[in-house]
């Protein structure tokens, strides 16, 4: 198989982790259990959390080292700005969490419907991000990613895409719309990861010194959307450790992915 061949099917394999998870609103009937849900946003945090770490900020690292460069700047700096990055897009998009009633961002006069598929598509954002810039590391034939290594992060990604796809559409039921249209919101949501990563693809092959940063960049991103918005929902209400339970889950498999394949 040639890598561009991987490449191709690397990007797409978190979409499909999305695309299986809104699915669920066509076998499971009536809203997902509290508890369920919890578990599951604790898993994404974690994997997120993981793969930021061992998949983007590690690499960034070594490859810097590999460059002779300062190491802690580029990894300090990419992750600075990705967090301000997600901090800008969270102030200017309007969007509306699945438990709550008041919008953030901008005001519009956006739908509620639309807002909610906003929210979940500034998740995806970061992760696209993430697995393009590990390929991109992959096809400038970089020794601190593995075509493994890429892989791994995109098997890890599409794990937790797969909860967060039900999550997303088993709730926009309860507006009223179909399951098809349900299952529809859900999926486009996660259509912004591939497209994220053939982006930030052809960027980094351009660019390729700047590697270090958009790995950082990227690891900075996924950080923000875990601490803001995954961690504060799966701890909300009672049950809160079931939460915890879960990010320890899903740390814990995407370190293992991460270090059996990278």
């Amino acid at each position: 198989m040639s890598d561009t061949m991987k490449i191709a099917i690397g990007l797409l394999i978190p979409l499909a982790g999305t695309t299986l998870g809104a699915a669920m609103v066509f076998f499971l009937k009536g809203e997902m259990n509290p508890k369920v849900q919890k578990a599951l946003l604790g898993f994404a945090s974690g994997v997120m959390i993981a793969a930021s770490v061992w998949s983007l900020l590690i690499p960034a690292i070594d490859m810097t080292t590999e460059q002779g460069g300062i190491v802690w700047l580029p990894c300090s700096v990419g992750f600075l700005l990705g967090i301000g990055f997600l901090l800008l897009l969270d102030t200017i998009i309007p969007h509306l969490h699945m438990d709550s009633e008041k919008p953030e961002g901008r005001k519009s006069t956006f739908s509620k419907l639309l807002m909610l598929v906003l929210a979940v598509t500034l998740h995806n954002i970061p992760e696209g991000m993430a697995v393009g810039v590990v390929f991109a590391g992959f096809a400038s034939n970089n020794s601190s990613i593995t075509v493994a290594g890429a892989f791994a992060l995109a098997i890890g990604i599409a794990i937790q895409n797969f909860p967060e796809g039900a999550i997303i559409s088993m709730p926009l039921l309860g507006t009223g719309i179909s399951k098809r249209k349900a299952f529809l919101y859900g999926f486009l949501s996660g259509v912004v990861e591939p497209i994220g990563a053939i982006l930030t693809l052809i960027l980094t092959s351009l660019i390729t010194p700047v590697l270090p940063y958009i790995l950082s960049f990227a690891a900075g991103a996924m950080i923000y959307v875990v601490i803001d918005e995954l961690i504060p929902e799966a701890q909300s209400g009672t049950h809160s450790n079931i939460g915890t339970i879960g990010a320890a889950a899903g740390f814990t498999l995407m370190m293992i992915l991460d270090i059996a394949l990278g």
